[in-house]
C-alpha cells in the first residue's frame, strides 16, 4: 500500500523526471550531454556556500547556491573554450573535477565545523536522498518545472533552430549565443531540482538518459520531447516504486538504473532506429540482393535454351557461385516457396514463367549497367547513389532508350522480355 509520504516522493521524482527528459533532450540534440554532467558536478561547491552563508539547511537558498555555482562552471567552460586553445571535451574535465573537489573540500569542512556537522547532511546531494522529498520541496520542484517549460514553449521556434542549425539562427539575425545560455540555464534549473533527488554524481544520467532514449523512437522533434518526457517520467515513478517495494535498495541508482532499463530498451527495439530492427533490415537487403543474384545467374544459365527451361542441381550451381551449399539451399527453397522456381523430385530447380520474366528484368538492368560503365562513363556517376539499382531511376528517359537500342544490337537483350 502506498503511504502519503511515499505518494509525495513519487509525485516529486516523476515531476522532476518529466523536466529532466524534456530539458535534457536539448542537451542531448545540441551535444552538450557532458556539459550537463559538469554543470551538475559545479553545483556542490554552490551548494556549501550557500549553507555557509545562510548558516542552516534551506533547501531553496541552496538550490539558489547551486544554480549559481553551475553559471559559473558554464561560463568558465565557455570562456576556456572561446579565449583559449583548450578544446571543449578538456575544458569540461577541468571543470567537472575541480568544481566536484571544490565541493567535497567545503563540504568536509562544513562536517567538521562543530555546531554545523550534524545539521548540514550535505552528503546526501552527492548521491541524493529521494525518502527524505517532503511536500514543500514537490511544489518547489513543480513550480519551476512549470517555469521550464513556459520557458520552452516561449522560445520554443527560436530553440528549434539554434538546436540544429545556429549559423542560420545568426544569419537570420537572431542572438544565437544568447539563446544558447539561456537554454543551457534551463538545464541548470533542471539539474538543481534534481539534486535533493539522486544527487550530484547521478543527475547527470537522468538528465540525458530519457533524451537519448526517446531519439531511438522519432525523427520528428515535437515526438522527441513528448517521448522523453514521458520516459522521464516513468524513470522517476517506477523507479521510485522498486526502491519502495525493496525498502534496502537506494532510491536515487534505482531511479538511474531504471532509466538505463528503457534505454536499452529503446536501443534493442525501436522499430527503426533500434540494433534488432536495424539488423533485419540489413539481412533482409542482404537476402534481397542474393536472391537477385541467384536469379540473374539462373537467367544466364538458361536463356540459351529459352523459351525450354532448363533444369539444375545445387551442384551445378554451386560449380557457378562460390556460395556455401547451405545458403544456397536456403535461397533456392525461398525461390520455390515464393513461385519463381519449380523444383522436381529429382531436386531438380527450373524457372517457372513468373521467374522468367523476374530473372530477365534483373538480367537486362544488370546488363545495361555494364553498358554504361563500358561504354558511357561518363554516366558512371550514377552508382554513387547506391539505394537506386535500377536504371530507369537514374537516367533520363532518352538516353534509358539509346541505351535498350544499343544492347538489342549487341544481342544482349533478354529474349523473355522482346
Amino acid at each position: 500500500m502506498i503511504t502519503y509520504n511515499t505518494l509525495i516522493v513519487l509525485i516529486g521524482t516523476s515531476l522532476l523526471g518529466a523536466s529532466a527528459g524534456l530539458v535534457g533532450s536539448f542537451a542531448v540534440l545540441r551535444r552538450r550531454s557532458l556539459t550537463g554532467d559538469a554543470l551538475a558536478h559545479a553545483a556542490l561547491p554552490g551548494l556549501c556556500v550557500a549553507f555557509l552563508i545562510v548558516g542552516e539547511r534551506s533547501l531553496p537558498a541552496m538550490l539558489l547556491g547551486a544554480f549559481a555555482s553551475g553559471l559559473l562552471g558554464i561560463g568558465v567552460i565557455s570562456g576556456l573554450r572561446r579565449w583559449t586553445r583548450i578544446k571543449e571535451d578538456t575544458a569540461i574535465g577541468i571543470v567537472l573535477s575541480v568544481f566536484f573537489g571544490a565541493g567535497i573540500v567545503l563540504s568536509r569542512c562544513i562536517q567538521n565545523t562543530p555546531g554545523t556537522g550534524s545539521k548540514a547532511g550535505l552528503d546526501s546531494y552527492i548521491l541524493g536522498k529521494t525518502a527524505g522529498m517532503i511536500f514543500q520541496d514537490v511544489v518547489l520542484i513543480a513550480g519551476l518545472a512549470a517555469f521550464c517549460l513556459g520557458i520552452l514553449l516561449l522560445f520554443y521556434k527560436e530553440f528549434r533552430v539554434v538546436s540544429f542549425d545556429p549559423s542560420f539562427a545568426r544569419v537570420q539575425g537572431w542572438p544565437a549565443v544568447s539563446l544558447d545560455l539561456l537554454l543551457m540555464s534551463l538545464i541548470a534549473v533542471a539539474v538543481v531540482i534534481g539534486l535533493p533527488a539522486v544527487g550530484v554524481v547521478l543527475m547527470a544520467s537522468l538528465l540525458i538518459l530519457p533524451g537519448a532514449s526517446a531519439r531511438f523512437w522519432t525523427d520528428e522533434l515535437d515526438w522527441l520531447l513528448v517521448l522523453a518526457t514521458i520516459f522521464g517520467l516513468l524513470t522517476g515513478g517506477v523507479g521510485t516504486l522498486i526502491s519502495t517495494w525493496y525498502s534496502l535498495l537506494p532510491a536515487g541508482p534505482i531511479i538511474v538504473l531504471t532509466g538505463t532499463a528503457l534505454f536499452l530498451l529503446s536501443l534493442f527495439f525501436a522499430p527503426r532506429r533500434g540494433a534488432i530492427a536495424r539488423w533485419l533490415s540489413a539481412y533482409r537487403v542482404h537476402s534481397q540482393l542474393r536472391r537477385d543474384k541467384l536469379l540473374t545467374l539462373l537467367h544466364d544459365v538458361s536463356e540459351p535454351y529459352w523459351p525450354e527451361s532448363s533444369e539444375w542441381t545445387i551442384e551445378d550451381l554451386a560449380s557457378r557461385k562460390s556460395w556455401p551449399p547451405r545458403t544456397l539451399k536456403g535461397l533456392l527453397h525461398n525461390l520455390v516457396i515464393w513461385g519463381q522456381l519449380d523444383v522436381s523430385p529429382e531436386g531438380k530447380y527450373r524457372l517457372t514463367q513468373s521467374g522468367w520474366q523476374m530473372s530477365a528484368e534483373l538480367a537486362r538492368n544488370q546488363r545495361l549497367w555494364q553498358l554504361i560503365l563500358t561504354e558511357h562513363a561518363e554516366w558512371s556517376g550514377c552508382l554513387a547513389n547506391l539505394d537506386q539499382t535500377d536504371v530507369r531511376e537514374c537516367v533520363p528517359a532518352e538516353f534509358h532508350a539509346q541505351l535498350d537500342r544499343e544492347l538489342r544490337a549487341k544481342n544482349r537483350y533478354p529474349r523473355v522480355l522482346e
